[in-house]
């Protein structure tokens, strides 16, 4: 996004001569209106058209920002990972899990990430650009995440030395995932609990 610049006394600067101002309003109404555009129709069915009338704005406000449906979804990706998920700091593995799990199962009921992470996965299997988006978006970021919690677990003396932070993510999110995206089933009462005590168990069984 382009925000305006201040001086330091916090009057405008006057943009250059012949840049394009975007409107950081009209950019964020675009971002969400694919947000909502992926959850109703699919990547493989959403149009800048679409998009524009979602926004509320004329197609020309939609190409001023991106050059095609690809680049938006691409770039809408990337301001997500860079977000990021913040690494728990509980004092304790089972802690930390459970507080990964929390925030994960948040992410993943939420009704429009549960329409449109299945569909960019999909597109992700046909487009290396959607698929390296993605991979930045969801694995690198959650990767760091585990790395941070083992890490703090072996300094704890809660996991022995070499433990490994890739299997530690497919042990905590894995069944979430699975549950929540793949079968799409509900949570009962405790689920989480009970899934971070057995990962916690499976992570000391296994280092």
């Amino acid at each position: 996004m382009l925000r305006a610049m201040t001086t330091e006394r916090g009057t405008r600067r006057r943009a250059p001569a012949g840049a394009a101002v975007l409107r950081e309003d009209v950019t964020d109404a675009i971002r969400a209106a694919v947000f909502e555009e992926l959850a109703a129709v699919g990547f493989a069915r959403m149009s800048i058209e679409g998009i524009a009338r979602r926004a509320g704005v004329g197609k020309t406000a939609v190409y001023r920002r991106w050059k095609s449906k690809l680049a938006l979804v691409l770039d809408l990706v990337a301001a997500v990972a860079a977000q990021g998920m913040p690494a728990p700091a509980t004092g304790s593995l089972y802690g930390d899990v459970r507080a990964v799990l929390e925030l994960a199962a948040y992410a993943l009921r939420h009704p429009v990430a549960s329409q449109v992470i299945p569909d960019l996965l999909v597109e992700a299997a046909r487009n290396p650009e959607i698929s390296e988006a993605i991979k930045a978006a969801l694995l690198d970021q959650q990767q760091g995440v585990a790395a941070v919690v083992v890490r703090e677990a072996v300094a704890r003396g809660e996991l022995p030395e070499g433990s490994d932070p890739d299997r530690a993510l497919d042990l905590i999110v894995g069944p979430l995932y699975w549950r929540l995206v793949v079968v799409r089933g509900e949570l009962p009462q405790g689920y989480l609990d009970e899934l971070a005590a057995s990962a916690v168990a499976a992570l000391q069984y296994t280092g």
